[in-house]
């Protein structure tokens, strides 16, 4: 496990472009893996989490051929298979989620593994709707986590299923295994979650529909076979807003983010950092937003669940809260306690090593701001195997009084070169 050292900045000018969104990367690999033929994917993320996708739909019968700025993926005629082989999905919840969706579709007996801390996030969620198409999933304990083993069906049955908790990746994990089902599925989601995998299944010639229910909506899947697809990938808006925090943290700041998916459930934290008094831009270009962020005064708020339905985001908002004036509340926050790490408790304890004063109440919790990043106190922090943790350490410690981040190396799993990226901005 490395440490990392984190100078405070003298000032921070420059662009970044951040890697391509994680969560567009996986769904790329898994729809040119199911369809027949060439898939290109450009920008496809170099983060660990989306390589364990990508051997995976290997090990499953895809082919994978690598060539400059773009990725070939070749899907069998015949479909997919199952591999004799355990399905390693590393550190990424996201790849075992929607990949027991997918290899739920497939005969055989898959086999689907984590490192330490993804066996510990709960898989029930994904295995209680596809055992309701057909599928048979054993994991451990209650409520079930990996390793898993998914007995998959070619005569999976449609469904109707409303997701308890929003949640895109069981959204995704049952749409992925209502492509090969006997008759349309329909997902109600009661909040609404990013349309990744809604919109890339139209792209790639699927019939789905998405009507509008009271705050959230109904999606509903014709089974089908993706077809080859040419995908770009644009920027990952989660990687973004760790430099959109950073620019308005510190004094001397103008920090551009370049070709970032502007998808309205993956900016909530815009509207957040707006509220807060950050001057944050937005303006469409080519191949996605470019975001601006450059010094600001900040002013507490609150910031609730269903604004960024992923809670990937409250990490660095909490680093946010911490540089505002007055007491910022983050509010319906279970969820961040089941991600990579406890979120919860690790964004409570973040702003209190900056020397906030920071508590709980149920599943929220509050944090008062010292009104500014220069009153932050240098600090040291474990990042608990957690990359978003990481990069919320780094972006404090730039932006303060700087920072030493045990477990730095964890940032690979989704965004290898943050530190490069970040250190590049020094003036």
């Amino acid at each position: 496990m490395s440490t990392r050292d984190i100078a405070r900045a003298t000032a921070l000018h420059g662009t970044v472009r951040v890697p391509g969104d994680k969560s567009a990367s996986h769904r790329a690999l898994m729809l040119s893996a199911l369809a027949h033929g060439e898939s290109t994917i450009e920008g496809l993320s170099p983060g660990h989490d989306v390589q364990a996708t990508s051997v995976i739909v290997e090990q499953l019968g895809a082919r994978r051929v690598d060539g400059l700025g773009l990725v070939t993926i070749i899907g069998p005629g015949e479909g997919l298979s199952a591999s004799p082989h355990e399905l390693d999905c590393a550190n990424s919840g996201t790849s075992m989620r929607l990949l027991t969706g997918l290899v739920s579709a497939i005969e055989g007996v898959h086999a689907l593994v984590g490192d330490e801390s993804l066996s510990k996030r709960p898989m029930d969620r994904v295995a209680r709707p596809l055992a309701l198409m057909g599928a048979t999933i054993h994991g451990q304990g209650v409520p079930i986590t990996a390793p898993l083993r998914v007995e998959g069906s070619s005569r999976l049955r449609g469904i109707d299923y409303v997701v308890p908790v929003a949640s895109a990746q069981v959204k995704s994990a049952i749409l992925l295994a209502g492509l090969s089902a006997t008759g349309p599925t329909t997902v109600h989601e009661d909040v609404l979650t990013r349309t990744t995998t809604e919109d890339m299944l139209r792209s790639a010639g699927l019939e789905v529909r998405s009507t509008p229910e009271q705050e959230g909506c109904a999606i509903t899947l014709v089974p089908g076979r993706p077809r080859p697809t040419s995908w770009r990938i644009p920027g990952d808006p989660s990687q973004a807003a760790f430099f959109a925090v950073l620019g308005a943290l510190h004094e001397c700041a103008v920090v551009e983010v370049l070709d970032v998916d502007g998808s309205p459930q993956r900016i909530g934290f815009v509207d957040v950092l707006e509220r807060m008094g950050a001057r944050v831009t937005l303006v469409p270009g080519a191949h996605g937003l470019t975001l601006t962020s450059q010094s600001s005064e900040l002013q507490s708020t609150e910031v609730y669940a269903h604004e960024i339905p992923s809670v990937d985001e409250v990490p660095i908002l909490a680093v946010a809260a911490a540089a505002a004036h007055g007491v910022s509340g983050f509010f319906d926050m279970a969820e961040l306690r089941l991600k990579e790490s406890d979120r919860f408790n690790g964004s409570m304890q973040l702003a209190r090593s900056l020397g906030c004063r920071v508590w709980d109440e149920g599943d929220d919790f509050f944090v008062e701001g010292l009104g500014s990043a220069a009153a932050f106190a240098p600090f040291t922090f474990d990042a608990l195997l957690d990359h978003r943790m990481v990069m919320a350490s780094a972006v404090a410690g730039a932006a303060g009084a700087g920072c030493t981040i045990d477990g730095a190396d964890t940032v690979a799993s989704s965004y290898p070169h943050f530190f490069d990226d970040l250190l590049a901005l020094y003036e």
